[in-house]
């Protein structure tokens, strides 16, 4: 539990902050007046969040590889993982946004942006857009430093890049009076940040960024996208399923688009915590299967589902108790503030279900089953929102929509959960593999939440 704990709150400082400087650029493009801002904000949010995803899932392949490798002792294949992740991450991403960018206006549109609302969206995204692999490889950065067990310096990527946004916005937004524009360089401003702090300790404090050969990346292109493609498939969902969200609501006008954006601003600050949960897990479970220490498997899921259950009940209730004057930080008025409210009051407990799902994804996708996550996660995004959203937009409203999205988690939450400890009870019951025991330890920096990180950099044993 202590393991689960300190990896899940550095992790979730780091990218809390992120949020919350988030959360800060939608209250100051509030605070310009123009309604059709905020709503702006929410449809491209709902793009990049399908770049971001993309970007999620190869960074849980390098996390999963270079903990795997650090976990047989061996540090010259980490280096040389950490490396290849880079390269195909840095080729994937701008592959992505060179595809995307002829069509981000019809994109916008699809999702229900019209009008001036369309116009401001598309500007947002063709400013962003291209940062996309700056954004991709500082993601992939971390994860190297995550399967190291390096924390600290994972928290400090997502840190610094919050800093860096809480510093550009309100000077680009308002001393320049930039507006829209302002927010959009200020995200790309903030990304240079996030990846050079994430060269800088996976590289130069721990040397896990080994540029590749031809050879070497033919040795790791299989078992990155192995791992990748299915992590990219189900991080995929999400957004699928926020997509569909986001058209269903655009139907009833731009204050509960608005208020859906506010929504989705309000999500990773107070459920980040979680999210951070289930990338710290990876690492975890990664390490003592690299190291065949199976019966730690079934102890860390356990205490994850424990500190998943514990957390949200509290969230939950300070959003209960604060959900009007949560409200009034945004401005959020008329059918806006309606769904604000009721998604603090009710919607919100919805995590305690998605909580199980991000934690047993986690698992799935660092012990082999990879698809098993895929199948969950676009279970939820699919059958668990398209029909309790139609539904509930039909009979309910804008409300409903809101109700819909959140009641849908409940079926795939608890299904994943019972698979997933099924999955790692079978694996705990495996007899440890013959001399394994002549397997070396990792360096005590890797786990100590106390060390500088310094010693993990130390060449180690072999067996």
């Amino acid at each position: 539990m202590r393991h689960v704990i300190v990896m899940t709150a550095t992790g979730s400082i780091g990218l809390v902050s992120v949020f919350i400087v988030d959360g800060l650029n939608l209250f100051y493009i509030s605070l310009l007046g123009v309604e059709e801002l905020a709503a702006a904000i929410g449809f491209a949010s709902t793009l990049l969040f399908f770049t971001l995803s993309i970007g999620i899932g190869l960074t849980i392949a390098c996390g999963a590889l270079v903990s795997r490798a650090l976990g047989k002792g061996n540090r010259d294949e980490a280096a040389q993982m950490g490396g290849a992740a880079m390269v195909f991450m840095g080729l994937t991403s701008t592959a992505m946004s060179v595809a995307a960018w002829p069509f981000l206006r019809e994109l916008n549109a699809l999702l229900g942006a019209t009008g001036k609302t369309l116009e401001l969206s598309t500007l947002f995204l063709q400013i962003v857009l291209f940062s996309t692999p700056i954004m991709a490889l500082g993601m992939c950065a971390s994860g190297i430093l995550r399967g190291t067990g390096d924390a600290r310096r994972a928290m400090y990527v997502t840190l610094g890049s919050g800093v860096a946004a809480a510093i550009f916005d309100p000077i680009l937004i308002f001393g320049f009076g930039l507006g829209l524009e302002g927010a959009a360089i200020s995200t790309v401003l903030s990304r240079f940040v996030m990846l050079a702090i994430g060269i800088y300790g996976a590289h130069r404090i721990h040397g896990l960024m080994r540029l590749p050969d031809w050879e070497r990346l033919r040795q790791a292109f299989r078992p990155f996208f192995a791992i990748g493609l299915p992590a990219v498939l189900t991080q995929l969902a999400t957004p699928v399923g926020n997509a569909y969200v986001t058209a269903e609501i655009a139907v009833f006008g731009d204050q509960a688009v608005a208020g859906w954006a506010i929504i989705g601003r309000i999500v990773p600050v107070a459920f980040g915590v979680i999210f951070s949960l289930s990338g710290a897990v990876g690492p975890i479970l990664g390490q003592n299967f690299g190291a065949h220490k199976y019966d730690r498997l079934v102890t860390t899921m356990r205490d994850s589902l424990v500190f998943t259950v514990a957390y949200v009940l509290a969230v939950w209730a300070l959003l209960a108790i604060f959900a009007h004057p949560i409200a009034d930080i945004f401005g959020a008025q008329g059918l806006a503030r309606e769904l604000i409210v009721f998604f603090c009051f009710f919607a919100a407990g919805s995590f305690l279900f998605n909580g199980a799902i991000f934690v047993s994804s986690a698992a799935f996708n660092n012990l082999g089953y990879a698809t098993y996550s895929t199948v969950f996660n676009w279970g939820r995004s699919t059958l668990g929102i398209i029909p309790f959203v139609w539904a509930g937009a039909h009979f309910y409203g804008a409300k409903g929509v809101i109700a819909g999205w959140g009641l849908g988690a409940i079926v795939f939450g608890v299904i994943s959960m019972m698979v997933c400890f099924r999955v790692v009870r079978s694996l705990a019951s495996q007899p440890v593999a013959p001399g394994i025991e002549d397997v070396p330890q990792l360096p005590p920096s890797a786990q100590s939440p106390f060390s500088t990180g310094k010693a993990a950099t130390a060449p180690q044993p072999g067996p």
